[in-house]
Parts: structure tokens; C-alpha cells; sequence
């Protein structure tokens, strides 16, 4: 099974930790954000790889050879000349994540313990063009997924300002946790270029395609985008 891990950022809110080495390789409790992730995605049966790298790419190049890429495949879509945002990033990536069946999305600076299999599954299922796992968290950008958990839009909770795809009568308010499940046909539909992002070209499709979201109870979530939130990430694997 196929996966992409999104490390290319500048990681900017974590400076100064990320003034001399790039986010994916803070330590959290003796591991790696980057090394964390891998392990979480090789426990869960993935096998192929694909990481972005932009801020300081080198070491992690150094880093994967090192651990010898930690004994699967990895690959590296190489964003240094320019930084292509999320949905630049996986279209980039698109020679190594083409195939038969659905690739993994993985955010580098998430720590969950999202049952990676039954996601899976319940995209298998549901039989959408993605499936985003989301959770009810206070956020100030919302989804808006209708009662059968279709993307049907997105609100800005601090501006009001919102971005209706498809009608609805019932809906819900999710954030996003950064963990996705894509189809790849999705590039047959991707006619951005350059440098985009994932959201506006999944409300754009929502219009005409099922892209579905997945409520994560997950009992750990943690975004790890700012100082205050790597302390407490270390708080919580010192008592585990």
C-alpha cells in the first residue's frame, strides 16, 4: 500500500526549533516527528512511501539513508525549488502514488492514534474520490459536511465568510486532522498547477464528486504546530 507524508513545510510557528533543521526531524520523547510517522504507517501495512522535503530536504535525505529507510521504499518528491503547498504536493508526487488503489495522506507534525485500518475500510465503503478523517474540535475553519458526511462546503467561524459546493438540509461543522485517503483517479480531475491547496480543489470537486468525511474519536490528536504543543506532546509520552 502506497503512502505520502507531507514534510516539505517551513514549519515557521516552531521557530526557533526549526531554525536549523526542518520540522519533521524535531525530537518528541527520543523520536523523530518524521521517524513517528513512519512507524505509524508502516504498523498499519504500508510499504511504499513518498515524502515531500523543501525546508532544510538535505537531512532528511541524511536521516532516511542513515535508518536505511527504515526498511520499506521510500521516495523523495523533491520541493526545494519551490514549495507547492498541498495539493501542488501530492500532484508532484503523482508518478509514485498512481496506481490501483487509494494512497495515504499522513501530515508529518500529527500525532494520532487514528486506527489506520478501519479508515481505510470505511473509505473502501463509502466509495468516495477522498475520504477526510475530521474531528469536533474548536478550530476558526470549519468543513461542512451534510448528514451523510458529504463535503458540502467550508466556514471561516472568525470571519463568517463561507464556501457552499452543494446544497444540504442538515450539516455538520468538522475540522480537518490532516489525515486523508485519496483515490487516484483524483489527478484526472486536478487541472491546478504550480502551487495549490488541497481544500479549495476538494470544494471545487464536491460540486460533482463524493468527497466524505470520516469522524475520528480517536482518543489522541495532536497538532504539533507551535512550542506549547511539542511540550505537551513530550508530557504525554513521558507517561505512556
Amino acid at each position: 500500500m502506497k503512502a505520502m507524508i507531507f514534510a516539505a513545510g517551513l514549519g515557521t510557528r516552531l521557530y526557533p526549533y526549526t531554525a536549523q533543521c526542518p520540522k519533521a526531524l524535531i525530537d518528541v520523547a527520543g523520536k523523530s516527528l518524521l521517524q513517528r510517522a513512519i512507524e505509524k504507517l508502516c504498523a498499519a501495512g504500508y510499504t511504499e512511501l513518498v515524502i515531500n522535503i523543501h525546508h532544510f530536504g538535505e537531512q532528511i535525505i541524511q536521516f532516511l539513508e542513515a535508518n536505511h529507510n527504515f526498511g520499506i521504499s521510500i521516495s523523495i518528491s523533491d520541493e526545494r525549488d519551490q514549495l507547492l503547498d498541498t495539493g501542488g504536493g501530492i500532484l508532484k508526487a503523482a508518478q509514485w502514488l498512481k496506481g490501483d488503489e487509494p494512497f495515504l495522506v499522513y501530515n508529518v507534525d500529527v500525532l494520532s492514534n487514528i486506527d489506520l485500518e478501519r479508515f481505510r475500510k470505511y473509505h473502501l465503503q463509502m466509495g468516495g474520490m477522498a475520504t477526510l478523517a475530521v474531528r469536533t474540535r474548536q478550530t476558526s475553519r470549519y468543513l461542512i459536511f451534510d448528514d451523510a458526511l458529504l463535503l458540502s462546503g467550508w466556514k471561516n467561524s472568525n470571519t463568517g465568510e463561507e464556501i457552499i459546493s452543494r446544497s444540504y438540509e442538515e450539516s455538520a461543522l468538522y475540522a480537518f486532522s490532516g489525515i486523508q485517503l485519496i483515490e487516484p483517479a483524483i489527478f484526472e480531475l486536478i487541472s491546478e498547477s504550480g502551487s495549490f491547496p488541497l481544500i479549495p480543489l476538494y470544494l471545487r470537486l464536491a460540486k460533482n464528486t463524493p468527497i466524505i468525511g470520516y469522524h475520528d474519536h480517536s482518543s489522541l490528536w495532536m497538532d504539533l504546530g507551535k512550542p506549547d504543543q511539542l511540550l505537551e506532546a513530550e508530557k504525554y509520552f513521558s507517561t505512556i
